[in-house]
């Protein structure tokens, strides 16, 4: 087995390599930054893939030569195990997609060098942070790509509005590291350590009824979420999301594809201490679906692109911390992953969609097709719907009664086809409503593929955990589907609903995203000592 150390001791030197990006790049000539930061991130992601192979034939690699000094006292620890990798892999492809990017996009700029040196700062901020092996690594990780992320958002000083928009996240910012170091403390205080594998093996005896549990676990549990909430753009943290559109284009996408993600990596990566806080998670629950349902609504009332687009994160990430609340990890690090590589698409991309929309013919019916269909047939969608759904479950062996949280994430899924089969029937296009049953067979199998794949391969990370349900969580998946459903009909039945004055009237508060940012914005004009700019 001499070669498979060997082998580890190289995919070791790549890591930290990776973790010296920012270091490296801070060096570059205008001329080099832009290709420098692509090689190493470059670098970075064969880095990954290497672990990636090596957490597959032989496990979790050991991450002692992450220690300091005087740690080789310390048991071994796993810090790179399947869930690192995952999110390893994930952030260096888009890092490297977004850098490439950069190149052609900032061309001419004569602020570039600085740009690369902190976007290559954020990123290895973001990796060091998902190879973290205790809490103290973590939060100075979590700091550090925050400190970045600052650096690229007031990117343009002349845009008074950009820098208004990164002054609030950075005191949203500070909230939440403030909430992380009082975790880090109160668990140091309590377990006597800071090391993830000790911490998890004392979490598993509480859990397991061999050690009592006191009251500083719920608050542990209590502080790591709402850390987690500043960080993923929960309400009411999550006002500042839609105010950085003034930043570079690639900024938006490597803040909306990675970045943001951090506070659902930290829940899945601390899970087995989260849990042991219930109350935590039905917190988690509750404003990640009132999160994914205000952001959906907003959403479709802008009229920026970007703006939108920043919305259609809110949403998701509230629907990322739903899925973690109820205790569903994997479906919740399969979001993570689906939803960075299309946002980081859309965000790219973003600067093309009206000129593809100058020659596309929208093929959306009309509102008096729509009204055309009778009952029986939208009765007829969600049969449709429902078959396709459970049928790919029972074809990949997934029980949605035992799956956390796998009533209500089935109960969405079928919403999202019946939506879609809808809109083919609506088009009165006998080839239209085939092609919408087929798509929609497609997007249930593959959705059925990806969490099996995901669920074997999270089940082999040292943060795998089972949450039991409790009757208070039945209670809120009940509120959380009825949600759901709720706003659902309203979709359906919009054009219906607009012509009544309550519907127009709950438009423009909505298209203001209902006002819900001005206590932020009192609170940044006052500690800064200046108002807000006209936006």
């Amino acid at each position: 087995m001499n070669w498979l150390h060997e082998s580890r001791r190289r995919t070791a030197v790549l890591m930290l390599m990776l973790g010296l990006t920012p270091i490296l790049g801070s060096g570059a000539t205008a001329r080099r930054a832009g290709r420098l930061t692509a090689i190493l991130v470059g670098a970075s992601l064969i880095a990954a893939v290497l672990a990636a192979v090596q957490v597959a034939m032989a496990g979790p690699i050991d991450g002692t030569f992450l220690a300091w000094g005087g740690a080789s006292s310390l048991p071994p620890r796993h810090p790179i195990d399947s869930l690192a990798v995952i999110m390893l892999v994930l952030v260096s492809f888009i890092g490297l997609m977004i850098s490439r990017y950069s190149m052609n996009y900032l061309r001419g700029d004569p602020h570039q060098v600085r740009f690369f040196r902190w976007m290559s700062f954020t990123l290895g901020g973001t990796l060091i942070l998902v190879m973290s092996c205790n809490l103290v690594m973590l939060t100075i990780a979590w700091m550090l790509t925050s400190l970045g992320l600052h650096q690229l958002l007031t990117h343009y000083p002349d845009r008074t509005w950009a820098l208004w928009a990164a002054r609030k996240k950075f005191l949203i910012s500070r909230l939440g590291d403030a909430m992380l170091i009082g975790a880090v403390v109160l668990a140091y205080r309590i377990f006597g350590t800071t090391e993830y594998s000790i911490i998890f093996a004392a979490a598993d005896a509480i859990r397991a009824g061999e050690v009592a549990a006191g009251w500083g676990t719920e608050l542990i549990g209590g502080l790591l979420v709402l850390g987690a909430m500043t960080k993923s753009a929960q309400f009411p943290f999550h006002s500042w999301l839609p105010d950085t559109m003034e930043t570079p284009t690639p900024v938006s996408a490597l803040m909306h594809a990675g970045v943001i993600n951090a506070g659902g990596f930290l829940v899945i990566r601390l899970s087995p201490l989260v849990s042991l806080s219930p109350l935590a998670l039905n917190l988690l629950a509750l404003v990640g679906a009132l999160t994914a349902l205000l952001g959906a609504v907003v959403m479709l009332t802008q009229t920026s692109i970007k703006r939108s687009l920043a919305y259609s994160t809110i949403a998701q990430m509230g629907f990322m911390m739903l899925q973690c609340g109820l205790g569903a990890f994997t479906a919740a690090l399969l979001h993570i992953v689906s939803h960075s590589v299309y946002k980081a698409y859309c965000f790219l991309r973003s600067g093309s969609v009206l000129e593809n929309a100058a020659g596309r013919v929208p093929a959306v019916a009309t509102q008096s097709a729509a009204r055309s269909v009778r009952v029986w047939q939208f009765a007829a969608a969600i049969a449709a719907a429902s078959l396709i759904a459970f049928g790919a479950f029972l074809a990949f062996g997934i029980d949605v009664a035992t799956k956390p949280g796998g009533v209500v994430l089935g109960l969405v899924l079928i919403l999202a086809l019946t939506q879609h089969i809808w809109r083919g029937v609506c088009s009165g296009n006998g080839t239209l409503s085939l092609q919408s049953l087929v798509q929609a067979a497609l997007i249930a199998i593959a959705y059925s593929a990806a969490y099996r794949v995901t669920d074997s391969l999270l089940a082999s990370s040292t943060s795998y955990r089972v949450v039991a349900a409790s009757r208070l969580d039945i209670a809120i998946m009940l509120v959380v589907s009825l949600g759901f459903l709720g706003v659902f009909l309203c979709q359906m039945l919009a054009g219906t609903l607009s012509q009544h004055r309550w519907a127009r009237a709950l438009y423009i508060h909505a298209i203001n995203g209902f006002y819900i940012d001005i206590p932020a914005r009192r609170l940044t004009a006052w500690f800064y000592g200046q108002g807000a700019p006209v936006q």
